[in-house]
């Protein structure tokens, strides 16, 4: 395939699969009637901001580009990852935060599986908690059993989680381990605390086997050692999210298995294809619990 064919090919696809329902005019894709050479550098432009909003370093970015100028893997990446159910990409960071009265309408509470359950009233969304059991029952296999310890986490819930870290070690020293209300995954349902929830936990057995093999059941882990100033947060070897089983191996693909990077591209990208500017998707009606 030429060069040509996969940059219209991505141009034409993401469009399309942004979620952009409410736009008025089109997207910032190339127009059908320009050449080839406008719209490789009308595509280029874009995608050059895209990955300099993104803050990606030049080697995961050159090879984004590369990736995109000889092949179709990533362009076709991308476009199932934006068609699927956009909560499962949705950066929520120290700069992105969800709707107050965010509650997912599919949470089910965990009980006995495969896995251990550590406490009494842990929910996840329906399609977290089935990949769940997949992977717990994979580790089972192996004579392993997954200790979940916290999932999802109401807005109030961690308002209270954010005060008593600020009570006890200061508020400089809270923000570098615990999200403020309405920036925490944990909201999402699709989030899990494994184990001891501390980083003893990445030398047991449980904690080796999930760094090894969880991207493959779709979960991610959010916070990894050394990279507190891109996620905002110090390592974290027990915190992982369930991304789907498409973004996490894009994740580990393209953006060396860090979380951060992937959800800032595509971020960025349904910012720069999207005439309305939003810093999340609408949430769905919200439930109660």
């Amino acid at each position: 395939m030429n060069k040509i064919a996969p940059i219209l090919l991505f141009a034409t696809a993401i469009s399309f699969s942004t979620g952009c329902k409410d736009r008025k005019d089109q997207p910032a894709a190339v127009p059908t009637e320009n050449t080839e050479k406008e719209a490789s550098a009308n595509f280029s432009s874009l995608l050059s901001g895209v990955l300099a909003n993104a803050e990606l370093p030049q080697n995961i970015s050159l090879k984004i580009q590369e990736s995109i100028a000889t092949d179709s893997a990533f362009i076709q990446a991308v476009n199932i990852i934006l068609q699927e159910d956009p909560f499962l990409w949705m950066l929520i960071d120290k700069k992105h935060a969800l709707p107050e009265n965010y509650e997912p309408s599919d949470l089910v509470k965990l009980a006995k599986g495969s896995y251990r359950v550590g406490r009494d009233g842990l929910f996840l969304r329906s399609a977290a908690a089935a990949s769940l059991e997949e992977m717990a029952a994979a580790a089972k296999s192996e004579k392993l059993t997954l200790t979940v310890s916290s999932t999802y986490r109401t807005y109030v819930y961690q308002v209270n989680v954010y005060n008593r870290k600020v009570k006890a070690a200061g508020q400089q020293a809270a923000d570098r381990v615990s999200a403020r209300p309405g920036h925490s995954q944990h909201q999402l349902g699709l989030t899990i605390d494994f184990g001891s929830i501390t980083n003893a936990f990445a030398q047991t057995t449980e904690g080796r086997w999930l760094a090894a093999n969880a991207s493959r059941f779709g979960w991610s882990l959010s916070y990894p050692q050394g990279y507190e100033e891109i996620t905002g947060y110090s390592w974290e070897s027990w915190h992982y999210r369930y991304t789907g089983k498409e973004l996490a191996k894009f994740i580990d693909t393209y953006f060396e298995g860090i979380q951060q990077y992937a959800l800032r591209f595509l971020h960025e990208w349904k910012q720069a294809n999207c005439s309305t500017s939003t810093s999340t998707p609408p949430p769905p009606q919200a439930s109660q619990i």
